[in-house]
């Protein structure tokens, strides 16, 4: 899924503001000025179209997420984990550890 703008595309394919989308265990839809993007793995990506997004697990995830979205443990500690497993002192290194080229 690809959001640029007021834009939304699946696999290439223009998906219609406004217009729900559901494919494959993928649902693309428009609550307000929102849109959400969930999928059947338990994932609900929401984006205000500007500069807010949130993240939401369902709780079968819980302890079994890692990355930029942290563990989901609840526990503070474990929430800046790297890709090698080490802990990031610092937000900024956490997110930089996650960098792709």
């Amino acid at each position: 899924v690809v959001a640029e703008g007021q834009n939304v595309s699946v696999n290439g394919a223009a998906v219609p503001e406004g217009r729900p989308y559901l494919h494959k265990g993928l649902g693309v839809t428009w609550p307000g000025d929102w849109v959400a993007v969930a999928s059947s793995l338990g994932v609900r990506v929401a984006w205000d179209r500007h500069l807010a997004v949130t993240v939401t697990a369902e709780p079968e995830l819980r302890g079994g997420t890692w990355g930029l979205c942290g563990t989901y443990t609840d526990d503070p500690a474990d929430d800046f984990v790297r890709p090698d497993g080490a802990i990031a002192a610092f937000a900024a290194a956490f997110g930089n550890a996650w960098k792709v080229p």
